[in-house]
């Protein structure tokens, strides 16, 4: 296959040596049952498996169904949560207004339907196509579940985004062909936001690590929390009272995963402003902790009682 001036690929910024890897296979028509899209978020791994999907179902007509993802013979699966047996996604959620006091994952309900999909002949391509987003949060049986799917796929080619390959069991990591994306530089970061029409602020900016998605959700969440729990969290409690009182409104304002940002953008504020890395181990814990499902408002409790010298480690 040659590629054109207008290649899907063509709005993927940076990642040269992904996208070089993909044009390989296709031109080679190698197309490998699975593929493993290892990287950061927001530098590319989702645009650019969409690209890829729209090259492997052969049409271009149907470019704008799969920016919608409803094409008939692609399958997108998010993470999402469970409210009253009903499985909604991070948007479906924020729409629904959902209290979310855990975060989403890919349920073993899913990858049943991922079965199911490609078991079955394309309806309209030569192939189907299944991306799995933040395929990490996959629990263990769900994870098992899929490897038996990933051993036949039949007529799809399944896509696995995941930050890094450890992030997820080994033997699903050795039936995937391996596409490593990288961050950003500063030249491409500045392309990509000022391509969406985003103006970041420095102080946010400084959290995206190469990813413009980091990037473009920082600004968001750090514009969703209220001014005064900002102004209150950037202080090192003086007593006990107050660490009590701050680690009530985090968890009574924020949801879990605003939370962990809020942990990441401290992380930085308090590197800059004091040079601590004590105050960083305290805020590495907690993210551990409330990844772990521990309960938010003892963590942020111990957490802030040990930054401001109240209790031991």
């Amino acid at each position: 296959m040659v590629f054109s001036l207008n290649s899907p690929f063509d709005v993927v910024v940076g990642q040269n040596q992904a996208i070089k890897l993909l044009k390989a296979a296709i031109q080679r028509d190698r197309i490998a049952p699975a593929y493993l899209f290892a990287g950061t978020s927001g530098v590319g791994r989702s645009k650019t498996a969409s690209a890829f999907a729209e090259i492997l179902l052969g049409d271009r007509r149907s470019a704008n169904r799969l920016s919608d993802r409803n094409h008939p013979d692609l399958l997108w699966v998010e993470p999402t949560y469970l409210d009253k047996g009903k499985m909604l996604t991070a948007k479906e959620a924020d729409a629904a207004g959902l209290k979310r006091r855990a975060l989403p994952q890919i349920r073993i309900e899913q990858i049943r339907e991922i079965s199911e999909f490609v078991s079955r002949p394309p309806l309209e391509c030569q192939r189907s196509v299944v991306v799995l987003e933040e395929a990490q949060s996959m629990a263990e049986s769900a994870a098992n579940s899929l490897l038996k799917t990933l051993e036949e796929p039949l007529y799809a080619t399944i896509i696995l985004i995941v930050p890094d390959a450890s992030a997820i069991l080994p033997t699903l990591v050795s039936r995937c062909q391996r596409i490593p994306f990288t961050r950003l530089n500063q030249s491409q970061l500045q392309e990509v936001l000022v391509l969406a029409g985003h103006t970041i602020p420095p102080e946010v900016l400084a959290l995206a690590q190469g990813s413009a998605g980091n990037a473009i959700e920082s600004f968001e969440r750090f514009k969703s929390i209220p001014a005064e729990l900002l102004t209150a969290v950037r202080q090192i409690p003086q007593d006990a009272k107050t660490a009590m009182a701050i680690a009530k409104q985090i968890t009574k304002e924020l949801e879990v995963d605003l939370q962990l940002w809020l942990i990441d953008y401290l992380q930085n504020y308090f590197w800059e402003q004091q040079r601590s890395p004590i105050v960083l181990q305290h805020l590495d814990k907690a993210r551990e902790l409330i990844a772990r499902y521990v309960q938010p408002r003892l963590v942020w409790e111990v957490t802030l009682l040990q930054i401001a010298g109240k209790i031991g480690n």
